[in-house]
């Protein structure tokens, strides 16, 4: 799996390279946030605007990176395509992550705005 990773102020922003995340790549994505996080980064933008669709198994990665940030940092998701949204909005997980339409949004996001 293919990631960009670059530091935008005092976040660090994760972006797929990938069209789908799904069971065949959760595991390698989870991974490869998870590092980042283990190496003390708290302030985490993932930024989806390479990705067209998710699945359960990227959910659940998802939900797992939040517990390992719980109580030490924050995360932001960006700049989800509408079949994204509805799957998030679909499985209510729009009520436990922070969505942002884009970059900026979820900067001031995180810098409580």
């Amino acid at each position: 799996m293919k990631f960009e990773t670059e530091k935008l102020d005092n976040a660090f922003v994760f972006t797929p390279v990938v069209r789908r995340l799904d069971a065949s790549v959760a595991l390698r994505f989870k991974e490869a946030v998870a590092g980042v996080i283990q190496q003390g980064e708290t302030a985490l933008i993932l930024d989806f605007s390479r990705v067209d669709f998710i699945d359960s198994s990227c959910l659940g990665a998802l939900i797992s990176l939040l517990k390992l940030l719980s109580g030490k940092g924050q995360l932001v998701i960006c700049a989800l395509n509408s079949n994204i949204k509805a799957m998030f909005s679909l499985t209510r997980m729009d009520r436990v992550f922070t969505l942002c339409a884009d970059r900026s949004e979820a900067l001031a996001a995180l810098n409580g705005g």
